[in-house]
């Protein structure tokens, strides 16, 4: 089969043949119909996951397609079924899987990090009874590939974690894939948001996505801004880029008791880096800091369910559609577009 690859970290992707992978005895082979090129997936190409020790290695975590073959110790699945999977597969047998909690899993296994990903023709996924999930016939696979990181993760963010209430405000730093994400799921509750991100076509697709006020970081005093919108400073603050500035000006618009979610991933701290989070204000003003790392399984029905309900619109965020032969140059120009971009192999 047909698969992107890289050599070594950083270094040039390419295309390359590799062996179809085979089905474990608690696993399946899925067929990929569709997966999202993901800022998650930069991030392993150029070394800052510490999960990925193989190489050559193929990226690719967000996925959706149909299942080509069943492991003998499979109950629950055919080949045929239309499937997308989390992000984070957990083991389905400890005590934070046995929890729902999957996505927290200490013998988590994550496509695209722990082994091959989905920059393929065929992936192959372990404890599929756990770690499956079913897609509705009026959810398409581009549209079910777009959930697996970035919305799963907003979602969970957003609804599961910091519990976002109709009337309050919601500021999202960075607007690209996982932020417009943010934004669309936030203002579904009620929510009165606002988008900061220094692309101007960027904060154009905030406000299609339902943002009620855009900043751009770079020209706007963010924190006196909101204070002055908000009067107080704002509900809940995200963190949808990953970076330390943007990290520390979000915890810095928040009021006081406020709540702040962490979802962009930060690249591990080096020696003379400041502090992302200003923990002076963390304690002096009893500030909530929350992390959200993806969506376990059993949690999905209830954002599958908006979706088809049509409360939420996944499928409108998705900007392009390209082909395995432009991921290398999409990756090298990632930031270029900020809408979510989708693989069909």
């Amino acid at each position: 089969m047909r698969a992107v690859a890289f050599d070594a970290f950083g270094e040039h992707l390419y295309i390359k043949q590799v062996e179809l992978p085979v089905a474990r005895p608690h696993g399946v082979v899925i067929k990929v119909a569709a997966t999202g090129l993901c800022r998650s997936d930069w991030h392993g190409w150029q070394g800052h996951d510490s999960d990925i020790t193989e190489l050559p290695h193929i990226p690719g975590h967000e996925f959706a397609g149909t299942i080509h073959e069943v492991g003998a110790n499979v109950t629950n699945w055919k080949i045929g079924d239309r499937v997308t999977v989390p992000f984070v597969c957990g083991c389905g047998e400890c005590v934070d899987c046995l929890a729902g909690n999957a996505q927290v899993c200490k013998f988590q296994w994550q496509p695209g990090f722990n082994g091959p990903g989905s920059y393929a023709e065929y992936v192959r996924i372990s404890h599929a009874d756990f770690n499956l999930v079913s897609i509705p016939e009026n959810i398409s696979f581009e549209t079910a590939a777009s959930l697996g990181c970035r919305f799963a993760t907003s979602y969970r963010g957003i609804v599961q974690v910091a519990k976002v209430q109709p009337g309050e405000w919601v500021a999202v730093f960075g607007c690209g894939g996982v932020g417009l994400a943010a934004v669309m799921i936030a203002k579904s509750r009620g929510a009165r948001v606002i988008g900061v991100d220094t692309s101007h076509a960027a904060r154009d697709r905030a406000k299609l996505a339902g943002a009620e006020i855009v900043l751009d970081s770079v020209h706007d005093d963010v924190v006196a801004v909101t204070r002055k919108l908000t009067e107080v400073g704002v509900d809940v603050t995200v963190d949808a880029l990953g970076s330390i500035k943007t990290a520390k000006l979000a915890v810095e618009s928040l009021r006081r008791l406020g709540r702040h979610v962490q979802i962009g991933l930060l690249p591990p701290a080096q020696i003379g880096d400041h502090a992302s989070i200003p923990m002076h204000l963390v304690i002096g003003r009893e500030l909530q800091i929350f992390g959200s790392h993806g969506m376990s399984a059993a949690t999905y029905p209830d954002m599958l369910a908006d979706i088809s309900s049509g409360l939420l619109r996944p499928d409108s965020l998705i900007e392009r559609s390209i082909s395995l032969e432009e991921v290398p140059d999409a990756m090298q120009n990632l930031g270029s577009h900020p809408g979510i971009t989708i693989i069909k192999p």
